[in-house]
C-alpha cells in the first residue's frame, strides 16, 4: 500500500506552529516510506476566512521545505483540492445516508435549538434527535412549505464505538456521548467532520495524522466512514503543545501554547531571526524522539529517521532558549558561502569590507544564536558612541586607567608603522607588552577599548583593528587617548 497523507489547513491567519509541526509530521509520515503527500485548503467556514491567508499557506510550506505532490497550485488525480471548489460533491452522499436511514433532516429552529440549550439540565448536552423519528409525512409537509433543514447523521443510541491510534493505543467512547452531529448545514455548506472524511475517502488518504484534541471526534468520523461501508484510515493523534510563563508570584506555569508565551507563527519566528530549517528541526523534536541522543536534523535526515513509533503521548513544551541551541547549532553547520549568504546584508548595513569576510565566518560563526544578532556586535563600527574611561579598568586584565594612557601612548606610535595585517598587528603588541614587561592584556585592553568604544567585540584587539581599518582605527585611538588625558 502507498502511504497518502494530507495537510489540509483553514486559510483563517499565520501559520501556528502547531499546525506546521502536524504538516511536517504529515509529510515524514508518507515520506520515509516512500509515499504521497497532498495540500488541500479548507475554506468552508466562511466566517473565520482571513484574506490572504492561503498565499501564507503556500509561502510558509515553500520556505520549510514541505513540498507536496498533488495540491491546489500543481493539481493531481484526486482534485480539486480546494473544498470550496468541492461543494457539489457533499449534499449527494449525506442524501445517500438519507436513503440508506443513516442520516435525517433536522428542522428544528435556531430558537428551538438555543432554548434547549438554556433549558438543559446539568450534565446534558447536545441535540435532542427531536426530528429523528418524524414520519415521511411530516418531512414532505416541511419541504414543501420550504423550512430551512440540516442534515444529521443518526448515531447509534447504546452500545460503544472503538478505534486504534497508533499513539494512544486503543480507545472506546459511549455511543450515548455522541451527539447526532450536523453533516449539511441550512446553507447547504458541508460542515468541517463531515467535509474531511469525504474529502480523505474520495482522495484515498491512507494515514490521518492531526492533534490529540480530535481523539473525542475520531468516533463521529468513524462512523461516518461505517455508514458508507468504506475502510477506516490509519489514525495518528499528535501530543499537544504547550508554553511556559511565569506568574504574579514567580512560578513557572505551564500551559498551551498562545502568543502570550512569545511568537507562535512560523513567518513570525523567521522574522525574529530563526533559521526555517532550524525551526524544521526544533519542532520534530517537540512530541517525537529519535533512537538515540541525536537533535540536529536536516530535513533529509528527518525523513531517513522518523518513526511513528518516537511520537510521545505526553505534551511537549516549547522551549525558546532550546530553539535558540537549535538555531545556533545549524549556524556552526553552515560553510562559508551559506553563512556569508545569510550574514552579508548585516555586513553591508555596518559597512564591512569584503576583505574582512573570512574572518568574521571565524569569528561570528561560533558566537551567535540567529544571524540579526550581528547587527548588535559590529554596531560599534557604524557609530563611536561617547564612553566613560571606567571601560579602561579590568581587574582580570589588570588595566586600569592609569596604565591604558600609558599604554596607549607606547602602542599608538608602533601601529603606525606596523603593517594592517592580523597578525602583524598582533605580534606587534604583544612585543610591545614584552618590552614594557605587562601581561599582553594590559596592552591589549586600552587598545581595543579606545578602538571600539565598547566593553564587548566579536574577537580581540586586532581583529577590531583590522575591521575599522587603519585610518579609523587611529583616529578612534588618538581620540581615546585624549579622553584618558
Amino acid at each position: 500500500m502507498t502511504i497518502r497523507t494530507r495537510f489540509a489547513p483553514s486559510p483563517t491567519g499565520f501559520m501556528h506552529v502547531g499546525n506546521l509541526r502536524t504538516a511536517l509530521y504529515e509529510y515524514l509520515v508518507a515520506k520515509h516510506a516512500g509515499g504521497t503527500f497532498i495540500l488541500r485548503i479548507e475554506d468552508t467556514d466562511r466566517e473565520r476566512y482571513v484574506e490572504g491567508a492561503e498565499q501564507v499557506i503556500y509561502d510558509t510550506m515553500a520556505i520549510a521545505g514541505l513540498v507536496h505532490d498533488e495540491g491546489p497550485d500543481i493539481g493531481g488525480d484526486y482534485g480539486p483540492y480546494v473544498q470550496s471548489e468541492r461543494l457539489n460533491m457533499y449534499k449527494p452522499y449525506a442524501e445517500q445516508l438519507i436513503k440508506d436511514g443513516k442520516a435525517y433532516r433536522c428542522f428544528c429552529t435556531k430558537e428551538r435549538l438555543e432554548s434547549l440549550r438554556e433549558n438543559a439540565a446539568d450534565g446534558v448536552t447536545g441535540y435532542d434527535r427531536h426530528c429523528r423519528n418524524l414520519s415521511e409525512e411530516e418531512i414532505e409537509a416541511n419541504l414543501k412549505a420550504g423550512i430551512p433543514y440540516v442534515i444529521r447523521q443518526k448515531m447509534p443510541l447504546d452500545g460503544e464505538t472503538s478505534y486504534h491510534d497508533f499513539v494512544y493505543g486503543d480507545i472506546t467512547f459511549p455511543n450515548k456521548d455522541l451527539d447526532d452531529q450536523i453533516l449539511i448545514k441550512t446553507d447547504g455548506f458541508p460542515t468541517y467532520n463531515f467535509a474531511n472524511v469525504i474529502d480523505d475517502h474520495t482522495m484515498g488518504i491512507t494515514h490521518v495524522v492531526r492533534g490529540s484534541e480530535y481523539l473525542s471526534s475520531t468516533p463521529k468520523y468513524n462512523l461516518l466512514y461505517e455508514a458508507f461501508g468504506w475502510e477506516i484510515p490509519t489514525y495518528i493523534h499528535l501530543p499537544l503543545i504547550m508554553g511556559k510563563s511565569i506568574d504574579e508570584e514567580g512560578k513557572e506555569v505551564i500551559s498551551k501554547l498562545s502568543k502570550r508565551h512569545g511568537s507562535t507563527g512560523f513567518l513570525d519566528l523567521i522574522n525574529e531571526g530563526y533559521l526555517p530549517e532550524a525551526i524544521i528541526n526544533y519542532i520534530a523534536l517537540l512530541g517525537w524522539a529519535p533512537k538515540d541522543t541525536r537533535e540536529i536534523f536536516s530535513l533529509e535526515d528527518l525523513v531517513k529517521e522518523f518513526d511513528v513509533s518516537g511520537i510521545s503521548k505526553s505534551p511537549s513544551v516549547f522551549d525558546y532558549d532550546k530553539l535558540a541551541w537549535v538555531n545556533a547549532e545549524h549556524i556552526k553547520l553552515m560553510d562559508e558561502e551559506t553563512f556569508l549568504a545569510h550574514a552579508k546584508p548585516f555586513y553591508d548595513k555596518a559597512g564591512v569590507r569584503p576583505d574582512c569576510y573570512a574572518m568574521l565566518d571565524e569569528l561570528l560563526k561560533p558566537r551567535i544564536t540567529k544571524f540579526n544578532e550581528i547587527s548588535d556586535k559590529l554596531a560599534f563600527l557604524e557609530s563611536y558612541a561617547d564612553y566613560d574611561v571606567s571601560l579602561f579598568e579590568h581587574k582580570k586584565s589588570k588595566s586600569t586607567v592609569e596604565s591604558s594612557k600609558e599604554m596607549l601612548e607606547a602602542a599608538i606610535p608602533v601601529l603606525e608603522n606596523t603593517p594592517w595585517e592580523r597578525e602583524a598587528l598582533t605580534e606587534a603588541l604583544m612585543t610591545l607588552a614584552q618590552q614594557k614587561e605587562v601581561k599582553n592584556s594590559v596592552v591589549m585592553w586600552p587598545v581595543r577599548i579606545a578602538a571600539s568604544g565598547v566593553a564587548v567585540t566579536p574577537g580581540g584587539c586586532s581583529e577590531v583593528l583590522i575591521l575599522l581599518g587603519r585610518e579609523e582605527s587611529l583616529r578612534r585611538l588618538n581620540e581615546g587617548l585624549s579622553k584618558l588625558n
